[in-house]
């Protein structure tokens, strides 16, 4: 499977997967999990820290906190550590343990939120643990990825002008709505300069985020139960939503073909192949993106009877059996 990057040295806004042989349609995969925080949530904590540090908010003895469902948090317990402030991470159950784990060995506290409210869900939950904490200790600075601008300029002044670089013809660029700072910052940038590219937003089955009903949602990192503030839809041409279940096989057949990445990449890659299906055509050049890797999902998409208990046994049934047998 053809890998383009950059052609004299690694830059990790360069990498990206040719999946035609897998899927059988012209789809790239920009890789964003080549970086010290191991995800695309590495740019947007650096430029909401950047920008509290410009504005005065941070200073000797401020504490970090930040609602996560597991990247942001690694990424501003890595800067956090670099830069001598404390950090908390508001977080529920859905997230990894090898995450939890890797934001305490950065020396990061974890708060795990176990019951969810009863409008917001687990991210409303979430909110109003993190809103409670800054009432009671002026010391904490909240970033608040959900609102903070920072967020989507990230994306805006980098990942979208990496990708317009790399692919100067695209056609269409399909995003995982969460937070929405990615689906916003590249939207923006791609509508203002290369208003032809058509933006297709990738939600999970059970997210709010453009209006459908919430349900039960296992995997973190796309989806939420709280209608994004960042959202703007006019910045969207198409909204496609992938059920977990098929977010689980587009990850194992990844797997099988030796890429190992995260929940958020098989929804991604699972909505871009099914709307290039019903609209694409062999000429057409598109490109998804991968927010992180596979390992910290080792516990959950990757493991057997956590899969089983969730979903069912037969949901990797057809991935079992295109396995090519051992040489």
């Amino acid at each position: 499977m053809p890998i383009i990057s950059a052609p004299h040295e690694f830059n990790e806004d360069e990498l990206y997967i040719d999946l035609r042989s897998m899927f059988g349609q012209s789809l790239f995969l920009k890789c964003e999990g080549f970086n010290f925080a191991g995800s695309i949530k590495l740019k947007a904590a650096t430029e909401m820290v950047e920008a509290a540090e410009r504005k005065g908010l941070l200073r000797p003895g401020s504490v970090l906190i930040e609602s996560s469902s597991g990247n942001l948090g690694v990424a501003l317990s890595m800067i956090a550590a670099s830069k001598g402030y404390g950090f908390l991470c508001v977080t529920d159950s859905r997230c990894n343990l090898a995450t939890r784990r890797l934001m305490e060995a950065l020396g990061s506290r974890v708060h795990i939120v176990t019951e969810p409210s009863p409008s917001g869900g687990l991210l409303g939950a979430r909110i109003d643990y993190v809103r409670a904490m800054c009432a009671s200790d002026d010391r904490y600075v909240w970033l608040n990825q959900y609102t903070n601008p920072g967020n989507a300029q990230s994306h805006y002044r980098r990942t979208g002008p990496a990708i317009a670089r790399q692919f100067p013809n695209l056609d269409v660029l399909f995003v995982g709505a969460g937070t929405t700072g990615t689906l916003m910052g590249c939207s923006r940038f791609f509508k203002e300069r290369h208003p032809s590219v058509r933006i297709v937003a990738v939600d999970s089955v059970g997210s709010v985020t453009f209006g459908t009903p919430a349900a039960r949602r296992m995997i973190p990192g796309l989806g939420t139960s709280v209608r994004p503030p960042l959202l703007d839809d006019s910045y969207v041409d198409e909204v496609v939503h992938v059920e977990e279940a098929d977010t689980i096989r587009t990850c194992h057949k990844l797997a099988r073909r030796g890429f190992l990445f995260g929940g958020s990449t098989g929804t991604a890659v699972s909505g871009a192949v099914r709307w290039l299906e019903q609209h694409g055509s062999p000429d057409l050049t598109s490109v998804t993106l991968a927010p992180d890797l596979g390992e910290r999902y080792l516990d959950t998409v990757y493991q057997t009877n956590w899969v089983h208990d969730l979903y069912g046994e037969d949901v990797l049934s057809d991935e079992l059996a295109t396995v090519p047998p051992a040489a």
